[in-house]
């Protein structure tokens, strides 16, 4: 079973940049599809970004040509690059790995987006 630990998130101003990390452990990392998901208060956890084994990669309507997902098998991680943050972008982020229908959720990670 695998087990990931986001880090990265924080509060930046309207414009600016993060960069998220997921470290997995426990499994090995590159059979597993990954994704990005995010939560706001009050709404529900809905898909940022996902790559899959085959690094095919799909984003959100809202983050396309903005946000960034790539994976690195060497270092088990997947990591989300995001550029010209907005305040609506304000959730907690959480890492997901997918694998023969189950699915493994970090602990997420706070990003806040200052207006």
């Amino acid at each position: 079973q695998v087990q990931l630990v986001e880090s990265g998130g924080g509060l930046v101003q309207a414009g600016g940049s993060l960069r998220l990390s997921c470290a997995t452990s426990g499994s090995i990392f590159s059979i597993y599809n990954m994704a990005w998901y995010r939560q706001a208060p009050g709404k529900q956890r809905d898909l940022v970004a996902a790559i899959t084994i085959g690094l095919s990669t799909n984003y959100a309507d809202s983050v396309k040509g903005r946000f960034t997902i790539s994976r690195d098998n060497a270092k088990n991680t997947v990591n989300l690059q995001m550029n010209s943050l907005k305040p609506e972008d304000t959730a907690v982020y959480y890492c997901a790995a997918f694998r023969y229908g189950m699915t493994y959720w970090g602990q997420g990670t706070q990003v806040t987006v200052s207006s």
